[in-house]
């Protein structure tokens, strides 16, 4: 009896060690993919908090909750059974689905830049625009809704070519791994994008409450950070159009030589290489900030030839 109760515990504890194998492999592999994917990361993470520019303090949080809610339905819900479901029945989509999400933030991109040269006009003339110079919280509910809206819709595409991204990193997978590792990403992802939008977004509630400590020090870190906050949110947001620009650009690129015209893509890389090679020490990071720069030139050009035709639609034609 006792040695068959040894038996069960010696297979108990194989199997709890084999789960546990599993689990460093599924958390070694979704730390490589998520690694892989750091670029789209980064950009979702600087796009992201333009849409709670001028959203009054008390909405701030609970917007980039429901942000955060979408993004989390977007990865599980939405790009990981249609990922997961292309990948095997009809590989050659998921590049062209890609495609038009690139080219959706492109043109989000070039829009966000033609708002700006006509001074928000644009804006306020579209039906069930949310006004930029008037806090969320005055224009309703109804507003903050729309706000959401476009802030998860743009989160579907940067979530695609993350989780696609991902995908391909382990490709070589069961189904079951491939879906754990994916869940993984999808998690820490949104966690850690949602988390630093969060912590950006209330860093001058932050500094009012340093600035109320008896600490001079503090104090005046305090009243720096409350001066400064609205500062790097500007600039957040102008690097988020820049990041809508140079995402949409790099998904273009790669779409097109995936798809068979490889002329565009083998130039910039062949330059990269060439940048690489010739720059000791920083030639990695000019071969980046090169691939960057084309990208968003690419992204730029394709996104004001979309808001050129969709304004000179009738449906898309502003009224005076």
């Amino acid at each position: 009896m006792s040695a068959g109760l040894l038996g069960l515990l010696d297979d108990v504890a194989a199997i709890a060690k084999a789960a546990a194998a599993s689990l460093d492999d599924v958390t070694a592999a979704a730390g490589k993919a998520t690694a892989k994917a750091a670029g789209v990361v980064i950009d979702d993470t600087a796009v992201t908090p333009q849409y709670v520019t001028g959203v009054t303090p008390d909405r701030e949080l609970p917007i980039v909750k429901k942000i955060a809610l979408g993004s989390i339905r977007n990865k599980l819900l939405i790009i990981l059974p249609v990922a997961l479901l292309l990948s095997w029945v009809a590989p050659w989509a998921l590049a062209p689905i890609l495609m038009l999400g690139g080219l959706y933030l492109a043109y989000e991109g070039a829009e966000k830049i033609w708002e700006k040269i006509r001074g928000h006009e644009a804006a306020h003339d579209a039906p069930g625009a949310v006004d930029p110079s008037t806090p969320v919280a005055v224009q309703g509910a109804a507003a903050e809704k729309t706000l959401i809206g476009g802030a998860v819709r743009t989160d579907l595409i940067l979530s695609a070519e993350i989780m696609v991204i991902s995908l391909n990193e382990v490709a070589h997978e069961g189904f079951w791994q491939r879906l754990a590792i994916l869940v993984v990403v999808a998690l820490i992802i949104t966690v850690g994008v949602y988390g630093v939008v969060g912590l950006i977004v209330k860093m001058d509630d932050i500094g009012l409450a340093l600035a109320k400590r008896r600490s001079r020090g503090l104090q005046r870190f305090g009243n720096a950070l409350v001066v400064g906050m609205p500062k790097v949110l500007g600039v957040i947001a102008t690097v988020g159009t820049i990041a809508m620009l140079w995402v949409g650009g790099h998904i273009l690129l790669n779409g097109a030589h995936e798809l068979g015209w490889t002329a565009p893509f083998d130039w910039m890389h062949g330059i990269e290489h060439s940048i690489q090679d010739a720059v000791a020490g920083v030639g990695g990071i000019l071969s980046w900030l090169f691939d960057t720069l084309i990208s968003a030139i690419v992204g730029l050009a394709v996104g004001a030839l979309a808001v050129a035709a969709l304004h000179a639609l009738p449906f898309g034609r502003k009224h005076a």
